[in-house]
């Protein structure tokens, strides 16, 4: 691939982020990253106090993105996402507050302690970048991304999140506990929010809507890379411990983010490493597990599955 020059911003970003200000997370970056360009969202499940807030700020500081946040509680109204509208009596009409979900990157903390009906709020927004309030639609910025965590399940005041809304996720993954070294660094040196909120611009809005671009129209997936594919949602339809396996959206989300990866990577084609790479973050949390294997590790299927599967020679 004749490398853009979007794509030298996207890469030092990745670098400089990974490298400088969130070391111990490189590959929960890269996902962000990847579903960034590949124009979904992202979700986060992990206990409080790892760094999932400070990878969402970083992001939008290192890109000169606006950024919003929505801090989910249990009495949270689906107006405290979009906004509302509010009669103007100077005026004599109503004028729209917009919410926080009019920003290029938006966190909703905590996801899973809102209610469904507000949770629901969100769907519109993350599958057709619009918002519709009282009858009246409203365009959101472009790029939009949201970029939720939530608490695991088992917590108390946790609602679990619907299929429906789950699938909206391009990318689910954790980040887990930092490296035992860089844990003393992170203990020594203190937090690094002051240093996120100096943070010069790395990446433009022109790059990143540059690369998605590239991403969706210049990144080959050839007839053998597609048989993979297919063949990793077929063999999730007929496993045993599998209720529901994958569906054709969820097909399609998997091509999108394999051709991120590959474009991270510096190739206008899809490899099947970058299906494997990301398979699990973009799928696992798309599977209906049968009610007597629920207990059964999603992921672990997923790459139980794909270990069984050739790779195509291309």
């Amino acid at each position: 691939m004749n490398l853009s020059s979007s794509h030298g911003a996207m890469t030092s970003l990745l670098t400089t982020l990974s490298h400088e200000y969130l070391q111990g997370k490189e590959e929960v970056l890269r996902l962000a990253l990847v579903a960034l360009l590949a124009g979904g969202h992202i979700l986060i499940e992990d206990l409080p106090g790892l760094g999932k807030t400070t990878i969402a700020l970083a992001l939008a500081g290192s890109t000169g993105l606006s950024f919003g946040r929505v801090q989910c509680t249990s009495d949270l109204l689906p107006s405290d996402i979009t906004g509302l509208s509010v009669f103007n009596r100077e005026e004599g009409h109503f004028t729209f507050l917009a919410g926080p979900v009019f920003n290029n990157i938006v966190l909703v903390d905590e996801i899973n302690r809102a209610m469904p009906r507000t949770q629901s709020a969100l769907l519109e927004a993350m599958e057709e970048g619009r918002v519709t309030v009282e009858g009246v639609t409203h365009l959101l910025p472009d790029p939009f991304m949201v970029f939720a965590t939530q608490n695991p399940s088992d917590q108390s005041g946790t609602f679990p999140l619907p299929e429906s809304q789950l699938d909206r996720f391009l990318i689910s993954t954790g980040i887990g506990y930092p490296p035992e070294h860089l844990e003393k660094g992170i203990i020594a040196g203190g937090g690094i929010r002051e240093r996120i909120g100096e943070m010069a611009t790395i990446a433009t809005a022109a790059d990143i809507q540059a690369a998605r671009r590239q991403v969706a129209g210049q990144i080959y997936l050839s007839p053998k890379v597609v048989d993979y594919l297919h063949s990793i949602v077929l063999a999730t339809r007929c496993h045993p411990l599998v209720q529901t396996g994958l569906s054709t959206r969820a097909a399609i989300s998997l091509a999108q983010a394999a051709r991120a990866a590959a474009f991270l990577e510096g190739r206008d084609y899809v490899a099947p490493d970058d299906i494997k790479g990301v398979a699990v973050a973009v799928c696992a949390h798309r599977l209906g597990m049968r009610p007597e294997y629920e207990a059964a590790g999603k992921g672990d299927v997923l790459r139980e599955i794909i270990a069984e599967i050739t790779l195509p020679l291309v």
